[in-house]
């Protein structure tokens, strides 16, 4: 009875203290108020943390933080600047998208957002399809400096509106684009617009933002540009299109002529994003560049489909504070690539132009391009051509004379020279030796004719880089040829032939025959004197043969793209030449005279030079060696 007691007492006990906590969790129980008022408090710790935890943390702003479509009230206001610091002040100022500016050579328009060029239109040229030239136009550049703030944000000019005002100041026209912090506080680009001038004078500075900068982080002038299609071919314009720059003063040197590269380079005076016939500069006036990085890109894979823009180019370059603001004076040029233009700005951005380097590029400047600019003055640009050609052939008639000389004495010496051959067929270094001896004799060494022939090289080559990078012939006429400066075009075809293209340009055509000619009078001449192939040399009679026919197909093929301009001077030299060598060859040379004063000559003691003493004594120690070795055998 007394247990079973105990178990009722014990559950009435389990009752009754459940029953406490219960009522004890019944009376803690906060009420609705009471709930609300503790969500509030938990809500307001957690923004307390978070507000806490992005003190330390890069501000992240969108493109809506930078839209100012509407008057911003006190709330909005200071949300805005909370995500962009002082420089939402800029955002809530009112204005027009663009500036429109224009002066004797620009047709120019300012973008308000970022205070950059949006469009350049140079006034007095068009392209090869008769439209205006764009050199910045539907964002192909863009002109953007990064910089960070004392409230730990890093920004963009790119994203913010700038305030532009336009003034005059004597005859210039001055821009002013200010990104403001305040009415007296602001970052300005200002542009300075001369008269009928290309260069424009462009400064970056800023007042009253030395509390806002942060000096710590570096500043960056990022400029970037897309080449934009100027000419008939594309491939034939990006092969002319290179970032070109000048660094330790007086250094020229560009970046990759059709692949990708880039460059970090110290010290750099101007840097240019060079197209074939304009280009833009950049230039630091007041000091160089301390440190540019650069890249190009090629942007022409297949012409077919990349046909709007030849080549990308990129240049990140540091700008130094000073007294926590910055100023920098700077010059940017959009214009011609014409020597005569660019000279006027005593920076040598000339320089930029590919005249060719060394002695080629000096014969260029010194000699072709004053001669060509006095002769275009007073006559048309195809006769011209013609005329600097015919004057260029008469200058080195003495080469062409030279080697007819030289040929002929080879001519009058083959009797004798095929007789040593002959006599000493079983011994090639004997012949070789005699055949020196003789030729040093008669005063015909062959050299005497390769040597002048070799001084034309230089004048080759620099008119080969002359004609495609002459500004003067950009569509200038002559005959048949629309454009003196791109490919002449006599029939389009239906399709693409590799190397060559789709069309069919006279000129390199008439270019390929007075080659041919020409190479088939000189050298089926030297192959008949040369004698048969010596032991374990090359057969040059064959090579030359074979290069009668390769010269032309040559000039045929690659010259189709190429300035019909380079192409008429090469017809004309070559049909110049077959005349010289014919009045030489007939009028000039007497084969009779030549023979009596090589008599006179052979009658003579001649004295052998170092060069022709050396190597008759290494002749003769090959000789001793080879007899050597053959009694050896017998023994």
């Amino acid at each position: 009875m007394e247990e079973k007691k105990l178990d009722i007492n014990s559950i009435i006990g389990f009752i009754l203290i459940f029953g406490i906590l219960v009522y004890m969790m019944y009376q803690n129980t906060p009420t609705p108020e009471e709930v609300e008022a503790q969500k509030k408090a938990e809500q307001e710790q957690v923004e307390a943390e978070q507000k806490s935890s992005k003190q330390n943390e890069a501000v992240v702003t969108t493109e809506e933080d930078y839209s100012n479509t509407k008057v911003l009230d006190s709330t909005e206001r200071v949300a805005l600047q909370s995500k962009v610091g002082s420089f939402a002040y800029a955002l809530e100022l009112q204005g027009e998208d663009q500036t429109t500016v224009e002066t004797d050579v620009f047709e120019l328009k300012f973008d308000r957002k970022g205070g950059q060029l949006a469009q350049v239109k140079l006034k007095k040229f068009v392209d090869y399809d008769s439209l205006p030239i764009y050199m910045v136009k539907d964002k192909n550049s863009n002109f953007n400096i990064t910089f960070g703030t004392s409230d730990n944000r890093t920004l963009n000019t790119q994203d913010f509106p700038f305030q532009p005002t336009v003034s005059k100041s004597g005859e210039n026209t001055v821009v002013s684009m200010k990104l403001k912090v305040s009415d007296s506080d602001f970052l300005e680009y200002r542009y300075e617009l001369k008269p009928n001038d290309y260069m424009i004078d462009f400064s970056i500075r800023s007042q009253g933002l030395s509390g806002v900068f942060n000096t710590s982080q570096p500043i960056n002038l990022d400029w970037r540009q897309k080449g934009m299609r100027h000419a008939k071919s594309i491939s034939y314009e990006n092969r002319y299109t290179r970032l070109t720059y000048m660094h330790d003063k007086d250094r020229v040197e560009k970046l990759s002529q059709m692949g990708d590269d880039e460059e970090t380079v110290q010290d750099i005076e101007w840097l240019s994003y060079r197209q074939h016939f304009f280009s833009s500069i950049l230039v630091a006036n007041d000091s160089p560049f301390s440190k540019v990085d650069m890249t190009s890109k090629n942007l022409v894979e297949d012409e077919e489909v990349d046909s709007l823009f030849t080549k990308l180019y990129t240049s990140k370059i540091p700008l130094a504070f000073s007294g926590g603001e910055v100023n920098k004076n700077l010059g940017l040029y959009y214009g011609p690539t014409d020597a005569k233009i660019l000279k006027t700005y005593d920076k040598d951005l000339e320089e930029s132009i590919p005249f060719g380097w060394g002695i080629f590029g000096w014969i260029n400047k010194a000699l072709f391009i004053p001669l060509f600019a006095f002769l275009s003055g007073f006559l048309p640009y195809g006769i011209a051509i013609i005329v600097m050609t015919v004057l260029v052939k008469i200058m080195l008639s003495f080469v062409q004379y030279k080697q007819f000389l030289s040929q002929a004495k080879m001519k009058i010496l083959k009797p004798e020279l095929d007789a040593i051959r002959a006599k000493y067929k079983d011994n090639k270094l004997k012949a070789q030796q005699e055949t020196m001896a003789l030729q040093n004799k008669a005063g015909a060494s062959p050299l005497s004719g390769c040597l002048p022939g070799l001084m034309q090289i230089p004048v080759f080559y620099a008119l080969f880089m002359f004609f495609p990078t002459a500004f003067d012939l950009r569509q200038k006429s002559f005959l048949w040829v629309d454009d003196l400066s791109s490919y002449d075009s006599i029939a389009e075809l239906p399709f693409s032939i590799p190397f060559y293209g789709d069309h069919v340009a006279l000129f390199p055509i008439l270019a390929a025959i007075a080659i041919f000619f020409y190479m088939k009078m000189t050298t089926g001449q030297q192959t008949a004197m040369q004698g048969p192939p010596q032991e374990g040399m090359p057969d040059m009679g064959k090579m030359m043969k074979y290069m009668i026919y390769f010269s032309p197909l040559l000039m045929l093929v690659f010259f189709n793209n190429y300035a019909s301009g380079l192409s008429l001077y090469y017809f004309i030299s070559n049909l110049i030449s077959i005349g010289i060598m014919i009045v030489i060859k007939n009028y000039i040379i007497d084969e009779d005279k030549v023979l009596a004063k090589i008599e006179v000559s052979k009658s003579k003691p001649k004295k052998q030079n170092k060069f022709q003493r050396k190597m008759a004594e290494m002749m003769e120690q090959a000789e001793q060696q080879k007899q050597m070795q053959q009694k050896r055998k017998k023994k």
